[in-house]
């Protein structure tokens, strides 16, 4: 099977995605991180974000591999073990600048593919259920409000940020909403034939069975 699940930033896909991977014994792709990879080989360039033929180019010649280790999954560009940094706050928001240009999402969504095709595969990102994957087995489509996503991120990244306000990130958290969902290339939104997820009130261990009952029809 292929499993689709998409959402805004926060509202717990990739958590889930991964220990839904784990259950089936699938592969798991964070398309995410490769938008990140791009932003983060562009940063260490010193070239400008907005430069979308170069972010293009940058995007045909990355090697990106995900690879399963004991944390669950590491992710290798071009042989450099990238993880950590590509979960800084600055590459995220070079990610969403580099996701809104359609040269680098073409390249990216043909990379996208190819990963997936072979099936067994659970996929999370923006538009995996209506662009990547749009005949995807299974699809979600993962809701949170604002607010708890902003306090998940902050509980996530305080510890090595101490500075952190909680009012800006979920400042940050409705701007990259408003961004993904108003950007005139893949625009975030529910594929049709998605099951909407709403984890606000749920945790981990709830949602992620809930989507497994969803896909083996409990």
């Amino acid at each position: 099977m292929i499993i689709a699940i998409d959402g805004p930033a926060g509202s717990g896909k990739s958590t889930v995605a991964k220990l839904i991977a784990k259950r089936l014994s699938y592969r798991y792709i964070d398309t995410g991180a490769m938008y990140r990879a791009v932003a983060w080989t562009a940063e260490k360039k010193n070239l400008s974000l907005a430069d979308e033929t170069a972010m293009a180019e940058i995007a045909v010649s990355l090697k990106i591999e995900f690879v399963p280790d004991a944390d669950g999954q590491s992710v290798l560009v071009d042989g450099e073990n990238a993880t950590a940094h590509l979960k800084n706050e600055t590459v995220g928001r070079g990610a969403a600048t580099v996701a809104a240009q359609k040269s680098v999402r073409e390249v990216l969504v043909a990379k996208q593919r190819q990963i997936g095709k072979a099936g067994n595969v659970v996929m999370d990102g923006r538009d995996i259920g209506t662009v990547v994957f749009p005949q995807a087995d299974k699809k979600f489509f993962f809701v949170a409000d604002a607010d708890e996503r902003g306090r998940r991120r902050y509980e996530e990244l305080k510890s090595k940020n101490p500075g952190l306000d909680l009012q800006n990130i979920i400042e940050e958290i409705r701007q990259r909403d408003h961004e993904d969902r108003n950007r005139k290339i893949s625009p975030l939104v529910r594929a049709k034939d998605a099951l909407e997820v709403d984890t606000t009130q749920l945790n981990i261990e709830e949602v992620t069975d809930h989507v497994f009952k969803n896909i083996n029809n409990i």
